[in-house]
């Protein structure tokens, strides 16, 4: 058993796991936060993404004692208490779910796409990055409508934040 200490959605956490315990079941078992889905264990389907210091990772290929140390967002950090991230937002309005499995994961890995390309996003961009994220339910048409949406909706509120400065 190790000790893994992680700071998680803003809150410093510490608990023992067993060395080969995976991040993904670190989170669900010992901290509770079932947003984050087990889907595939093979990495494939990305049910499973948080951002790992600032990056969007499948926590399903990482051991809990490897984020040792390490700042983690889950789905469940997302939002500002009751009011939704922009990606959720864009999520709920433009349907961008059917059954809502894949949904943690792809709103996860959207977040990390938005902030990664700050001047925006085009359609094949988006879709060529979501290729890790697998939807059973969608052609992906709305997911991929929802993701542009959000990020139009965060480019341009950087750009009012700039202004009032």
């Amino acid at each position: 058993m190790s000790d893994v200490s992680l700071m998680v959605n803003g809150k410093r956490v510490s608990g023992a796991a067993e060395d080969r315990t995976l991040l993904v079941h670190f989170l669900r078992e010992n901290l509770g936060l079932t947003g984050t889905h087990v889907g595939c264990d093979t990495s494939q389907c990305g049910a499973c993404v948080v951002h790992v210091d600032g990056k969007a990772v499948k926590s399903c290929t990482m051991l809990a004692v490897q984020a040792s140390g390490s700042t983690v967002v889950t789905i469940e950090g997302l939002a500002n208490g009751a009011d939704l991230h922009p990606v959720q937002a864009a999520f709920k309005e433009h349907h961008g779910l059917q059954c809502g499995f894949c949904t943690p994961g792809m709103i996860m890995t959207a977040t990390d796409m938005i902030s990664r390309h700050p001047e925006g996003l085009d359609e094949a961009t988006v879709r060529t990055e979501l290729e890790g994220n697998i939807c059973r339910c969608t052609g992906y048409h709305n997911i991929v409508k929802a993701i542009l949406a959000a990020s139009k909706t965060m480019k341009g509120s950087k750009g009012k934040a700039k202004q009032a400065a």
